[in-house]
């Protein structure tokens, strides 16, 4: 990236820069597109290789899969997804008063290159220790590299904050764009485990990047803000360890018995993945210490919760449900040139890469003509737009039931409409609990935010793991009406939701 670094000139200053922030971004950047690339990579083959040599995989699969049912799949990708952004929540709490986020980060970097390590060694034992090494790594670093990106900045009122979340925010689709084409192709064409090799590689290329630019970050992301005590410390580590033990000798007498089975993993994990957010949300809502103004705000952000939930649920079904259509229903070929369903997943973060600029200057000039739609409506937006996307599904679907093999650009038209509903939720969704968030609660409200993927991908997990065909006619036809119906329900209760949120616009 030397190249990308120019002289900061404008005060005579003879420190570098990175495209005139402060240069620990260009580390941050590069850490961040690494770990993406990696994550995105190994997503992108998750469900593949998990239903590969299995009867519901596709014709020409170069087998070599755990041969899983498509139901299956998808509730262990749905369990997966969900414990990224679940993990975030622990993981926030570990750079706060445990380690601090330079070191939080460098131990991410290091447990997630373990676990792509471990998802390249066959076996079943070994791909479910890669899962949670790498669900539990991406948590610790999510939640912490983007405080690290706000420590070079000189507080919320410096005016190249925003323009460097902006930056950051393009090395996250750099990777995820990157990723399907090199880790992807090599996984689902060569070698499953080469593929999640080169998602290892990928991670230490940024664990490296991470470790030799660490002089350009500010001081501040090597302190511990609220360190433990001694006697918190303890009753932590006691906690844990009961936990642990109490899990083990559950699990333990359970496969004595013979009774063991992938549900006894799934069920409970899905199970709290619905019950903690509930549970946060309750008691965020019933602390005494907020005020009359803070209640109502949380109030108003439920809804707002509640419908991202919704969105997510849906969403993510773009590396589960659609990729599955992807390699088994839609033609590999256009104009004659071939390419593998792991290609699909980079058409998100093209699209966001191309349109949330354009986006950023269609709200900007709307609200210029005093025309912008309130929070409220763009996230009634982006619902009816993720259900309207499934809608749009239903028909390639049809179309595949006699075998035929449709069209590259259904699937293509259906992320670039869901990716218009992202931009319409995802960047509202952010900042709304920022504004909403009670002052007791400013510096955990964006885990509660990560929570609502944990909660709508729980959900997917748990119909998957009850039976339900989530590759169904019905059950799509089914999401899309309750996401748009959500949309409509949040727009029409739209004026009771505004004077909830009191100020907040």
């Amino acid at each position: 990236m030397a190249s990308s670094l120019t002289e900061g000139s404008a005060d005579s200053s003879t420190e570098k820069t990175f495209f005139g922030h402060p240069r620990g971004l260009a580390t941050l950047f590069m850490t961040e597109m690494w770990e993406r690339f990696s994550y995105y990579g190994m997503r992108a083959l998750l469900v593949l290789y998990l239903v590969s040599g299995g009867t519901e995989a596709a014709t020409g699969s170069q087998g070599g899969g755990l041969a899983f049912t498509m139901a299956t799949a998808t509730a262990i990708y749905s369990v997966y997804v969900a414990m990224v952004y679940l993990m975030a929540m622990p993981g926030g709490w570990f750079g706060d008063r445990v380690w601090g986020a330079r070191k939080t980060v460098a131990i991410a970097g290091g447990v997630i290159m373990a676990g792509h390590i471990s998802l390249a060694i066959p076996g079943q034992a070994m791909f479910f220790l890669g899962l949670i090494l790498v669900a539990a790594g991406s948590g610790l670093l999510k939640a912490n590299i983007s405080t690290m990106v706000g420590h070079l900045y000189d507080g919320p009122d410096d005016p190249r904050r925003d323009g460097g979340f902006t930056i950051f925010y393009i090395g996250i689709n750099l990777g995820a764009f990157v990723a399907p084409f090199v880790v992807g192709t090599v996984g689902e064409k060569v070698n499953w485990h080469f593929g999640f090799l080169l998602a290892a590689v990928g991670m230490g290329l940024g664990l490296v990047q991470f470790l030799l630019g660490t002089k350009h970050l500010d001081a501040r992301s090597s302190l511990v803000p609220n360190p433990l005590s001694a006697d918190e410390r303890k009753n932590v580590i006691v906690k844990v360890v009961g936990v642990l033990v109490a899990a083990a000798v559950f699990y333990g007498a359970v496969a004595a018995l013979g009774m063991y089975t992938l549900n006894w993993a799934l069920v409970p994990i899905t199970l709290a993945g619905l019950v903690i957010p509930v549970a946060v949300l309750v008691r965020i809502k019933r602390d005494k210490d907020l005020s009359g103004t803070e209640q109502s705000k949380m109030t108003a952000y439920i809804w707002f919760f509640v419908a991202a939930a919704v969105f997510w649920m849906i969403y993510d079904q773009g590396g589960s449900t659609l990729s599955l259509f992807a390699d088994g229903k839609t033609a590999d070929k256009v104009f004659g040139l071939g390419f593998p369903a792991t290609w699909y997943q980079s058409l998100n973060p093209l699209f966001v890469m191309g349109l949330a600029p354009v986006f950023a200057w269609l709200w900007l000039w709307l609200a210029r003509k005093n025309q912008e739609p309130n929070t409220i409506v763009k996230f009634a937006m982006g619902l009816v737009l993720v259900g309207a996307s499934f809608f749009v599904f239903i028909v390639p679907m049809n179309m595949a039931g006699d075998g035929t093999k449709v069209s590259p650009m259904w699937l293509v038209s259906i992320y670039m409409i869901q990716t218009i509903g992202e931009l319409c939720l995802s960047p509202v969704g952010l900042s709304v609990t920022t504004k909403m968030a009670p002052q007791k609660y400013a510096s955990q409200m964006m885990g509660v935010w990560f929570l609502a993927v944990t909660a709508g991908d729980c959900t997917t997990g748990l119909l998957s793991i009850a039976g339900v065909d989530l590759n169904g006619t019905s059950v799509i036809a089914f999401e899309a009406a309750a996401a748009v119906l959500a949309g409509f329900a949040i727009y029409s209760y739209r004026k009771k939701v505004q004077s909830l949120m009191g100020t907040v616009h």
